[in-house]
């Protein structure tokens, strides 16, 4: 099997991306319904900020198939899966309509391919289990190189805390479907 090679800078659809090996990224995939028209509208632009974005997500819009936990455990099994194989986890929590994923790219595993094969399998299972067909993971995904330690810190603290944020806990560690429960 041929390696596969970094991007570097580049551009799918509208967003840019990174990619480049052992860096760290902080990724956010959302299921292809958890943002409606009208929450779209009110967005407005891709320039807004993407703390304005989260919000949007965090109020739980479309069928959040992923508070089902046969489904969540699914994405989740499906992050360990390659886990010092193809990347390095640092940190994940699956929101009801979105994900977020904090992770270093190794070798010979683009940042694009992981997420791709993350979103492939996930859907066909997910869509198998619920009895349904169609989009389940929006097309694109959003991602930010972890720049230095404080960013590291701050992109782990978002990841633990969003669902409590979201007011689904009182404590990170209670959240099921993350790794903030695994942290001593």
């Amino acid at each position: 099997m041929r390696p596969m090679s970094h991007k570097g800078w580049h551009s799918r659809n509208y967003l840019p991306h990174f990619d480049s090996q052992d860096v760290v990224q902080f990724v956010t995939f959302r299921l292809a319904d958890s943002l409606p028209e009208a929450a779209l509208a009110r967005l407005g632009s891709a320039e807004r900020p993407e703390s304005s974005r989260q919000e949007v997500l965090d109020h739980g819009w479309g069928e959040c198939w992923l508070r089902s936990e046969p489904i969540a455990r699914l994405v989740e099994d499906a992050f360990l899966a390659f886990d010092g194989v193809r990347y390095r986890l640092h940190g994940w929590t699956i929101m009801p309509n979105h994900v977020h994923v904090l992770f270093t790219v190794m070798p010979d595993h683009p940042l694009g391919t992981s997420v791709s094969s993350w979103k492939r399998f996930t859907a066909r299972k997910a869509n198998e289990q619920l009895g349904r067909s169609g989009a389940f993971w929006q097309t694109e995904y959003w991602d930010r190189l972890v720049r230095n330690e404080a960013h590291f810190s701050a992109s782990e603290k978002h990841i633990d805390q969003n669902p409590v944020k979201a007011g689904l806990v009182t404590e990170p560690r209670l959240w099921p479907y993350g790794s903030a429960g695994l942290k001593i």
